[in-house]
């Protein structure tokens, strides 16, 4: 501050500063857990018992397929397991006599030979037929799809009435809570980054700004853009959507600027000028200013040298 005759003449002087700055880097929400629901089987759509925006959680029935054929098939194989059940009651009970008559020799070796093959070939034809029930059993299970997680349906594929296909979608979901920020980093910034390290995020749509940590780099960079894929955590927020636009703040090293209070610059249409102090007497100078820093202090690209006296409103 200085002073001038009987008035106070307020000024601030020019310095230059070392500033942190950041790289505004373009990004993407995804979820980190998404999956495709689709049918394992060629059958029709019975019932579909969600919709786009419909909340589930795991194990909730998503979709029903078509599955009389599939129940005959089970109750069918249950029949023939049922069948082979008494029959093994009868085969053992018979080869137990057998054992017995044996020991107080009143059947031959052959004959006990005979009910103890019986009785092994029941044994296996037994295994075979709960096999065959359990592969039933299983593809029948098959017809009803449910959710393997917990989340939100994005979007469905299909309609009752239509055929589902072997491994085409039918359904999309994603767990609200595992987004996350993906973002192509320039090699120069990305190879400085840590996992770990916190990250400002910003979400335009919503005008959030977010602290995530970055839990992943992957290890090879894009030929083509020279850039590494980072992965940022992020808290969960409900007005975040995958797809969405996000903007990461990465650290982009540091600048020397010359700062003074944004209230010292007027305007006067898009030129913009301060009052200098020169021989005590003050004097309009043009300036060219760059961004608005923390503060209310803004950055003097050029105009003014370091050292100067610049007037204060």
């Amino acid at each position: 501050m200085k002073q001038s005759g009987n008035s106070t003449t307020k000024t601030i002087t020019v310095t230059a500063s070392i500033i942190n700055t950041v790289e505004a880097v373009p990004a993407s929400i995804t979820a980190k857990q998404a999956t495709l629901i689709s049918s394992r089987l060629l059958a029709r759509v019975d019932e579909i018992k969600v919709r786009s925006g419909d909340d589930v959680k795991q194990g909730d029935v998503l979709i029903t397929l078509e599955s009389e054929a599939l129940h005959s098939k089970v109750i069918e194989a249950q029949e023939q397991v049922n069948s082979m059940q008494a029959r093994n009651t009868e085969v053992t009970q018979n080869y137990k006599r057998a054992k017995e008559l044996f020991t107080k020799q009143m059947i031959s070796s052959f004959e006990l030979d005979k009910s103890k093959a019986d009785y092994q070939s029941n044994i296996a034809q037994l295994t075979a037929a709960q096999q065959h029930l359990n592969q039933a059993k299983t593809t029948l299970s098959y017809a009803t799809l449910r959710a393997p997680i917990s989340g939100k349906v994005v979007d469905r594929f299909t309609e009752p009435g239509n055929t589902a296909q072997p491994g085409n979608k039918l359904l999309t979901l994603y767990n609200p809570l595992s987004l996350r920020v993906e973002a192509h980093v320039r090699e120069q910034l990305a190879v400085k980054l840590t996992l770990g390290q916190s990250l400002k995020v910003i979400l335009p749509a919503t005008n959030t700004t977010l602290t995530g940590l970055v839990e992943e780099i992957v290890p090879a960079a894009n030929t083509g853009s020279r850039t590494f894929l980072i992965k940022i955590s992020l808290p969960y927020q409900e007005t975040m959507l995958p797809g969405m636009y996000a903007q990461v703040l990465v650290p982009a090293g540091q600048v020397t600027k010359l700062l003074i209070p944004s209230s010292t610059v007027q305007h006067m249409g898009q030129l913009s000028f301060v009052s200098v102090l020169v021989d005590n007497t003050p004097q309009r100078r043009f300036v060219r200013i760059g961004n608005k820093d923390v503060n209310n202090m803004v950055s003097i690209i050029s105009g003014l040298t370091e050292g100067e006296q610049v007037l204060i409103k």
